[in-house]
């Protein structure tokens, strides 16, 4: 999925490079489907753009397969490397499913904010619309006969229901297949009403099967077989947590399945099952990638695939029988309109060669990037001033692709400290079309050049499109200019991608651009997630903990004994993205359990995502509270960026966290060490793009702040603002209270010199935000702060504030009332630890009075 010029008269350059506040508002795309957690449905489910080839299908002869890839539709012949563009938008057009009598494809087209099916004649190009409900229409599937179409529709509902129609010349009038159930089991990832998803037809035509999460608590669920006759009921087929991609599919003998699965291992597979349900699926594919999309030839003696093993993905045709394996490679791609070269350079001040993200749009308003290269969509976007979410891809400096004709566009990023650089430029038919972009650093003040950048919550392989690697990720860290990132090691429901890559030592790939850290989240449903970084010894296991409905089903172990098991292994302990607005409610309905007030009151909370995958100004408000009752936490930054997804809610980098780390060591080990033990001094700085930086009398933000003063006395502050887009407030922050504001050259620079009087103990941070959001940051909105500088006023360190004692006590009652009335303990030990550490942190908070 992908984004058209993001302004219609003036292109995504003049909107990047300068964009002012408006009245800007992200929101996630395709926001009519009612279903929690589209971060993972969208990625796992739903079409992406890539690169490489998708979805595909067979030919009714078996000689052919259509494939979607780049956003078109191609067709291309087994004993052939030319593949025949079918498809150019407008909109970008996904899972493909020819005819049976060969006369028509009917496919899924992502266009207008919505996704519908569409006809193509493949003798006469044309293209129709089957549905315009503005709805989410996916997975359509040719009846045998080819009179009827099974797909999956959110219309209605806003929920994935199959759907099964009849089609009369280019019209469709279709029935959702089973009725809308609400299921009394809990569910964390997926919606109180069953779905189904992914149907594939018998062969005689009176049946379909699909996928339900019909009363299962975790997955997409199992593989029931539903007939179409009148009051026909479902029959449960294969039992299995499947994660949106099973998709099966049904052989010609009307006998045998064949689905990804994820069965025992970290990644899909190639599995077979028998469709009477009393057998045990056994494995036609093995390997440490992804095996997805199967799709049995016409005469069953074949199945077609995606893979990615090499990272991108890649079409293979498996004979059933003995597996010898075809690649269906493109080598040669026959457009449907001329495409011509071109070659673009991006480049430092120096004129070297830069890694860089780069966004780039065609004349005919689709995004395009290179062979080869891994497209990322945003997750959200502002429908004010963009007509599709913004589409990237990073790269090493030098960038060749083919473009249509016509004015083309060309955004280029390099963290932070540079500039984001937009350029309009014409491709033209008789060449030579060469671009060259130079991305200027920041004229940063010079105590700039001892911090170091890094993202703290990152996952390398989380079920997404791509395969990535400690060298993918290390390149993305290069491309975003940050000098650290930490892969974290976690549970995806019974899964622990990336498990073998958890390493006490910085990663091999590791050098003097960027060090690759595979540390550890720690998750649990009901606490709050915890980053584990520095762990010199092991994984913590199990890996989560507080899943209903498993052997997982103990709040015990609870953040409390997690934070005190990591740091015997010397770790820093992090609560990342803690809160989405509004901030928690003591006093509201409903139960609260996260743990953050109860490990900051013991000491247990080192970095805390101030900027993360949640609402940065709510989270600075509960930080904030935390503050005022005297705990130290530094500010982090951490994007929980899925590296390997091809739409995410990233890119790594976007949320960060910089460091004060002096003069850097060279050894990686060395590196690490100090970057770690700068955090946890509370040296830092989160931002999402906007850089500040603050002393007060002399004194760095740093948890031991020495900084004394008499009640009354004039402190000497002085800070600064640097930032590619522009800030509509740069403020101090005294005890969780503006005492001033300062003015900004167009909201992007400023250099401060300030005196405010010394009132209480406390703390004072520098913070930078604007309340609207900005495409050139793909986040909410920007924002920036540094750590607290701690203050003791009149040779008292104690920090009072009665109501935020009060609002954080409240906080804690909420939680031991919960802890206390939980059924699921093991034995009572349990429950009585866990309820011994809320005990003990309420003394914490009345000292706060």
């Amino acid at each position: 999925m992908m984004r058209s010029p993001v302004l219609a008269a003036a292109g995504l350059a003049a909107a990047l490079a300068l964009a002012g506040p408006s009245s800007a508002e992200r929101a996630t795309v395709l926001r009519q489907i009612d279903v929690p957690h589209n971060y993972y449905f969208r990625e796992m489910y739903l079409p992406q753009l890539t690169s490489g080839p998708s979805a595909l299908a067979w030919s009714p002869d078996g000689s052919e397969i259509v494939y979607s890839m780049q956003g078109s539709l191609w067709r291309q012949a087994l004993d052939s490397g030319v593949a025949v563009q079918l498809t150019a938008g407008p909109g970008y057009d996904y899972q493909p499913d020819w005819s049976p009598d060969g006369k028509r494809i009917v496919f899924a087209r992502y266009d207008k904010d919505a996704i519908e099916l569409l006809l193509l004649d493949l003798a006469s190009g044309d293209v129709r619309p089957l549905t315009d409900s503005g709805a989410v229409n996916l997975e359509p599937r040719w009846s045998p006969d080819g009179k009827r179409l099974a797909f999956v529709s959110t219309r209605d509902t806003g929920r994935f229901n199959v759907f099964v129609g009849d089609i009369t010349g280019e019209s469709l009038t279709a029935r959702q297949l089973v009725p809308e159930r609400e299921s009394s089991v809990e569910r964390y990832y997926y919606s109180r009403f069953d779905h189904e998803i992914s149907p594939a037809w018998l062969p005689d035509g009176d049946a379909v099967l699909y996928v339900s999460n019909r009363d299962v608590p975790y997955g997409t669920g199992n593989l029931w077989l539903h007939p179409l006759g009148d009051d026909a009921e479902p029959r449960l087929v294969r039992r299995e947590e499947t994660s949106w991609r099973a998709r099966p599919d049904v052989a010609p003998d009307g006998k045998r399945i064949a689905y990804a699965s994820y069965l025992g291992r970290q990644w899909h597979q190639l599995w077979v099952d028998r469709i009477d349900g009393v057998a045990e699926p056994f494995p036609l594919s093995y390997g440490e990638f992804d095996v997805t999309g199967a799709r049995w030839s016409p005469d069953g003696e074949r199945i077609a695939y995606i893979v990615n093993e090499s990272g991108d993905l890649a079409i293979r045709v498996q004979e059933f029988v003995g597996g010898r394996t075809l690649a269906l490679a493109a080598a040669e791609r026959r457009y449907l309109q001329p495409m011509h070269g071109v070659e673009l350079s991006i480049v430092d001040e120096q004129g070297e060669p830069l890694p860089a993200r780069l966004a780039l749009t065609g004349s005919d308003g689709r995004a395009y990037g290179p062979a080869g290269a891994w497209l990322h969509a945003d997750h959200e976007f502002d429908r004010d001033v963009a007509n599709s979410e913004t589409v990237y891809f990073h790269a090493d400096g030098a960038v060749r692709l083919d473009l249509p004709p016509g004015p083309a566009n060309l955004t280029v990023w390099h963290g932070p400290e540079f500039e984001v650089v937009g350029r309009d430029f014409e491709v033209v038919a008789d060449g030579p079309n060469r671009v060259r972009v130079t991305v200027p650093r920041l004229d940063l003040p010079s105590a700039w050049q001892d911090w170091s950048g890094g993202d703290v919550h990152v996952h390398m392989n989380y079920g997404g499109t791509y395969r990535a690697t400690p060298e993918t990720l290390h390149a993305q860290a290069r491309a975003e200019d940050l000098d650290v990132v930490f892969n974290l090691v976690v549970n995806k429901e019974q899964r622990v991608p990336d498990v073998g890559y958890f390493s006490t030592e910085p990663d091999a790939v590791s050098d003097d651009k960027a060090l690759v850290l595979h540390q550890q989240e720690y998750h649990t449903s009901v606490w709050g997630h915890l980053g584990l970084l520095g762990l010199d010894s092991h994984l913590l296991l199990p890996d989560y903990s507080a899943y209903p409905y498993t052997a997982a089903a103990s709040w015990h172990p609870d953040n409390v004994t997690i934070a005190r098991l990591a740091r015997e292994q010397g770790a820093l302990v992090g609560y990342v993205h803690p809160f989405d607005a509004p901030a928690p409610d003591p006093a509201g309905a409903g139960r609260l359990t996260n743990m953050l007030p109860v490990n900051a009151a013991l000491g247990l909370v080192d970095y805390y995502e101030v900027t993360g995958f949640a609402d940065h100004r709510t989270s600075a408000e509960v930080w904030y509270r935390l503050l005022n009752c005297g705990a130290r936490i530094a500010a982090a930054g951490g994007t929980d960026a899925m590296t390997n997804y091809a739409s995410l809610r990233g890119p790594v980098g976007l949320n960060r966290v910089y460091v004060d780390i002096g003069e850097a060591p060279l050894a990686p080990a060395a590196r690490r060490d100090a970057w770690l033990a700068a955090l946890g001094d509370g040296r830092s700085m989160a931002t999402n793009g906007p850089l500040v930086g603050l002393t007060v009398n002399g004194q760095k933000p740093e948890e031991g702040s020495g900084l004394r003063a008499t009640r009354g006395e004039s402190l000497e502050v002085r800070g600064f603002l640097r930032s590619a887009v522009p800030v509509e407030h740069l403020e101090l922050v005294y005890n969780g209270e503006v005492v001033e504001r300062f003015a900004a050259g167009e909201g992007r620079s400023a250099d401060i010199l300030t005196r405010v009087p010394a009132t209480a103990s406390g703390w004072l941070l520098l913070r930078g935000w604007s309340g609207d959001s900005n495409p050139a940051i793909l986040d909410q909105y920007p924002y920036a702060t540094t750590s607290p500088v701690y203050v003791t006023v009149d040779g008292s360190g104690r920090v009072r504030s009665p109501k935020d004692a009060a609002y954080l006590e409240a906080w804690l009652d909420r939680v031991r009332e919960a802890a206390a009335a939980h059924p699921d303990y093991n034995n009572d030990a349990e429950r009585n630890t866990v309820l011994a550490h809320i005990d003990d942190a309420k003394s914490f908070y009345s000292n706060c009075r």
